[in-house]
């Protein structure tokens, strides 16, 4: 799987796990006729909410994410692919939290509450590191896929020769080859 593929499969597997707490923590509250639970959740997930877009406010990468692309290991070819098995090597301690919250919702509404939370700051603190690293790819002309290692070792990433983009060298190539008088002229 691609690395900028699956960092954003992390954020709407975030997304979509703070959804569903959300919902539980509502359900549970009313089912134990909790009436000043959802009210303080909200609070807890606006703050929430604003600090995962303060920490993900950046469009470049994490020093973090840069450390795992500087230690990716060169290959000539594709790893093995297989999407499903990657996010779930990878992604089980925010199936585990959202299972564990989840089943225990309608007793302890408030557990599910804060880890909806901590979802939403996951998921807009990452919003723009999938972006990022296709930016690092287009301009070194690689791609990064994650590589399969065990559940419990850090992320591993494989970097294969890619398609350079030369963007900025077209822009300066056209711009060069246009009169000096026609710019700013229209037709």
């Amino acid at each position: 799987m691609r690395f900028p593929e699956f960092l954003r499969t992390t954020v709407m597997v975030s997304a979509a796990s703070a959804s569903l707490l959300v919902v539980l923590t509502v359900a549970g509250s009313n089912g134990n006729g909790d009436t000043l639970l959802v009210p303080l959740a909200a609070v807890w997930w606006v703050v929430a909410a604003l600090s995962g877009i303060w920490i993900g406010r950046g469009r470049s990468t994490t020093r973090q994410i840069a450390t795992v692309l500087a230690s990716a290991r060169t290959q000539p070819s594709l790893p093995e692919l297989n999407p499903a098995r990657t996010v779930l090597n990878r992604l089980w301690p925010i199936l585990i939290v959202t299972i564990g919250a989840g089943a225990i919702a309608f007793a302890y509404p408030q557990v599910s509450a804060i880890a909806a939370g901590f979802a939403v700051i996951w998921a807009l603190a990452w919003r723009h590191q999938g972006s990022a690293v296709t930016a690092i790819e287009e301009r070194d002309g690689a791609r990064f896929y994650v590589e399969h290692t065990s559940p419990l070792q850090p992320i591993k990433l494989v970097r294969t020769p890619g398609f350079r983009t030369n963007m900025m060298e077209d822009f300066r190539a056209a711009r060069a080859q246009r009169p000096s008088g026609a710019a700013g002229r229209h037709a």
